[in-house]
């Protein structure tokens, strides 16, 4: 298998899991706790290589993971003392481990090849060259194996509980009604996060496991509002900008995480101006048809009031609106045939306009 490849399936094996498991997290307003974990792990690592005198990549996951389950409790112990809120309580503890992860490397660890650089920022080029050896046997790349396990992961545990997860999500207050444990589901959902955060790690480092984490979920909840097809545009858009952030980094000799974490930003703005129900050029939209409806029925309104004929000057000066507010008014109502205006200037209201003023009037028995 070619490098190419293997870098662009290394990428892809770690956005499918994320825009999974990220799609919950966007929905239950933490995205922020994938980032959290994947700082927070950093004193997992520390301690697992204290006990075991090795950096191997089982060690690592194990404290790593640990120590990301600990993160989730303590931020949800927090939280429920009512003493601060969620996204502060994230701060406060991915912060305090993160710094006790760093004190522990300069204080005990500072001749150890144990750094912010081999931990945290993974370089997924190297993908190809980081094979896993079992005896004097070529597995073929560890990326595979490693993300392999945890994409099939991600995929029983969303499989598996895709009723209690969007109940749980959507509704705690159901969920417990019904039987189910919303703090059980809540901590399936985040060691599972911890465990894809870990396990990228060695692969693509963990920034860009969050921007996998966050943007592909992102730009689909602003095109869609069935959870079904938000998972299925997520993955997507995760494995769309994994590809084309690979070929783009290759055309342009630029770092490859970052292009295709630029990528996924991408699709997030398009999705931002040009989604149907909730982009910017739509609300605009909207918002200026609502302006515009407004008007014509105030200036319909306003005409009726005054006998049902007047002039645009009239209409200036009891409305209080400048002439060209008037003349759009006008303009927007002729169209709709909501009124008439003759050769003399004054403005009548049609049959239609004094219905659209007053309201339709009740039939005659």
């Amino acid at each position: 298998m070619s490098p190419d490849l293997i870098v662009v399936v290394t990428a892809v094996l770690v956005a499918v899991p994320c825009a999974l498991l990220g799609t919950f997290l966007v929905l239950r307003q933490m995205s922020m706790m994938g980032d959290a974990i994947s700082h927070a792990v950093l004193p997992g690592i520390v301690v697992a290589f204290f006990l075991s005198e090795s950096l191997g990549p089982i060690t690592s996951l194990l404290g790593a993971g640990a120590f990301g389950l600990l993160t989730a409790a303590l931020v949800e112990a927090l939280k429920n003392t009512g003493r601060v809120k969620e996204d502060a309580s994230i701060g406060i503890v991915f912060t305090a481990l993160f710094a006790l992860g760093v004190f522990l490397i300069s204080r005990f660890a500072s001749d150890v090849h144990l750094d912010l650089q081999h931990v945290l920022y993974g370089e997924i080029a190297f993908s190809p060259l980081n094979a896993l050896i079992v005896g004097s046997v070529n597995l073929g790349p560890r990326s595979f194996w490693t993300m392999g396990i945890v994409t099939a992961m991600a995929l029983v545990v969303v499989l598996l509980l895709y009723k209690e997860l969007k109940i749980a999500t959507f509704d705690a207050g159901l969920a417990a009604a019904v039987g189910l444990s919303p703090a059980l589901v809540h901590y399936l959902l985040m060691g599972a996060v911890s465990v894809t955060t870990v396990g990228a790690f060695d692969s693509v480092g963990a920034v860009l496991v969050v921007a996998f984490l966050i943007a592909p979920p992102a730009t689909a909840y602003l095109l869609t509002d069935k959870l079904a097809r938000m998972l299925a545009l997520s993955t997507l858009l995760g494995v769309a900008s994994a590809v084309l952030g690979y070929y783009l980094a290759a055309s342009m000799d630029v770092a490859i995480a970052g292009m295709m974490a630029v990528v996924a930003g991408g699709f997030f703005s398009l999705a931002l101006l040009l989604s149907p129900s909730r982009g910017l050029v739509a609300n605009s939209l909207r918002h200026r048809r609502n302006r515009r409806s407004f008007s014509r029925k105030l200036l319909l309104a306003r005409l009726e009031a005054l006998g049902n004929r007047t002039t645009e000057a009239e209409l200036c000066e009891n409305l209080g609106w400048e002439a060209g507010r008037v003349s759009r008014a006008l303009a927007d109502a002729l169209r709709g045939g909501l009124v008439l205006k003759p050769a003399a200037g004054e403005v009548t209201l049609t049959r239609k306009g004094r219905e659209a003023a007053t309201g339709p009037q009740a039939p005659v028995r």
